[in-house]
């Protein structure tokens, strides 16, 4: 048994050589019982594997069941929800899009396996219970709660993505009905169901420590607090680290995400992504990537019929075409000089905006330029990017944004508002993105790309499949967690044994 927790931190490996006696062994320890932990496990139990898995919580969701529960899925011609509603997805457009999405360091062999695996993958996921129907809700919708399947849930027919890639919905909600998170809640219990049924031993309420490694890092087991003592776990095939991000941590945010500062208290998380998975793999010598990628949304809808308005800096002047998923519109408002945004619309689109989107109403007007004296712009500022956009709004067309013409309409019907879309003030959910550095296979690898031996990570410990905040659609989330976690979770169980041999 180990001494007291103040001997251990997540920043340093604890020696072999510290290590007495085992107080528990098997042959992979997955850290975390969230969407990513769950898949890992339960694939390495199918797998023949003995699994012990350790949750701080005291059951397992993590931020995967705060989710909708929409899970990104297409290629091979389309899932059942897709070939019903009349959409062919080709796996090639699937590839594409998500390569785009990825940003510039997107994975390729990681988006060429998911586009040609993501349809067994929905196979997979209806196999361990997890329902979804065949019907498609049109337009901007986001985590519906009425149970239906098929949405827009990304960029797919937003420029520039739609000249890339021929468009189709992709998000894929379980048949979850009622308050948003539903779905998530639901994907997590489904999945945890399969991993009780497979025997995996389960430990909640069990704090992972640190990892436990020999003179050469390769990966040996963990120090966790089980009973409020910490004791040694041995993984005789590997460690999988599934211990969310590090939006709560205060000192990684600092040093690596800075503009989270700006976005207030909002980020989205169960209550434990502090970090300590990426610090474990960082103390064998994993390399964390992106770190300074982040997602956030500004929920401009509902109501849908805002996509008409358009926003401004504190410049007066669009930035962003305003039909493109709020990931993406939200990355693009925390580019701006300020942090004043407006959504402008017309007395002939205008609602309500939805209460938890904290978006207020900031000036209201019979013209224009009204609205702008009323915002404090300089004058001319704001008067002459309506007058553009409406120019060519009136054609039905916006050459500056390349906004789809479905959502484009001269806003010339007084009396106008100004919608305060601020950042700090308005609903900028966030998480993190940045992680480990990892084969597709779970493996973490060195900064010189060098696997780390018996240690593997997937979900947002790991710089997984969604890799860029701008290239975001709901849903890839936990698609990566879900796929990636059974493949790391398939890779641990089929290491040999006797790599770890003491």
């Amino acid at each position: 048994m180990a001494e007291n927790d103040s001997d251990y931190n997540p920043s340093r490996a604890c020696p072999l050589s510290e290590v007495s006696s085992w107080d528990l062994e098997t042959d992979v320890i997955v850290v975390g019982y969230g969407a990513s932990g769950a898949s890992a496990a339960l694939e390495a139990a199918v797998e023949g594997a003995e699994v012990t898995l350790f949750e701080v919580a005291s059951g397992s969701g993590g931020t995967s069941a705060m989710a909708g529960g929409d899970i990104y899925l297409g290629g091979n011609g389309g899932t059942p929800a897709q070939r019903e509603n009349g959409f062919e997805d080709d796996t090639e457009d699937f590839y594409r899009y998500m390569l785009m999405a990825g940003g510039a360091d997107a994975d390729e062999a990681r988006v060429r396996l998911y586009a040609d695996h993501a349809l067994e993958h929905y196979v997979w996921l209806k196999e361990q219970g997890i329902p979804y129907r065949n019907s498609y809700l049109p337009g901007k919708v986001q985590a519906p709660g009425t149970g239906d399947c098929l949405i827009w849930s990304g960029n797919e027919d937003a420029w520039p993505y739609n000249e890339t890639a021929k468009p189709c919905p992709r998000g894929h909600l379980p048949e979850a009905i009622g308050e948003l998170g539903g779905g998530g809640r639901m994907l997590v219990d489904k999945l945890a169901a399969r991993v009780e049924a497979l025997g995996v031993d389960i430990h909640c309420d069990a704090r992972v420590l640190c990892l436990v490694a020999d003179e050469a890092q390769q990966v040996q087991g963990v120090v966790v607090r089980l009973e409020g003592q910490p004791r040694f776990a041995r993984a005789r095939r590997g460690v999988i680290l599934c211990a969310g991000g590090f939006a709560l941590n205060e000192e990684m945010v600092k040093k690596y995400a800075p503009v989270i500062s700006r976005l207030g208290d909002d980020g989205l998380s169960a209550g434990h992504d502090d970090g300590s998975g990426i610090r474990m793999g960082q103390s064998v010598g994993g390399a964390a990537i992106h770190m300074d990628e982040i997602f956030t949304t500004l929920p401009i809808y509902p109501p849908a019929s805002h996509v008409k308005g358009i926003l401004i800096n504190e410049q007066g002047q669009r930035f962003v075409n305003e039909d493109a998923y709020p990931g993406r519109v939200a990355i693009h408002c925390l580019r701006q000089v300020g942090d004043h945004i407006y959504m402008l619309v017309d007395d002939s689109i205008f609602e309500q905006p939805s209460e938890f989107s904290r978006i207020e109403i900031a000036a209201v007007g019979e013209s224009w330029s009204e609205i702008e004296s009323e915002l404090g712009l300089l004058e001319g500022t704001l008067t002459s990017t309506i007058s553009l956009f409406n120019r060519h709004a009136a054609e039905g067309k916006d050459p500056l944004f390349h906004k789809n013409p479905n959502y484009i309409k001269p806003l010339i019907d007084p009396p106008f508002a100004a919608l305060a879309c601020h950042i700090g003030q308005a609903f900028y959910p966030y998480f993190t993105l940045g992680g480990l550095s990892t084969r597709p296979t779970g493996e973490v690898l060195t900064v010189d790309a060098e696997v780390v031996p018996g240690l593997y990570a997937a979900g947002r410990t790991c710089s997984g499949l969604p890799r860029s905040g701008e290239g975001y659609s709901s849903g890839m989330s936990l698609g990566d967690c879900t796929f990636f976690g059974r493949y790391a979770g398939r890779a641990a169980a089929r290491r040999d044994p006797a790599s770890t041999a003491r």
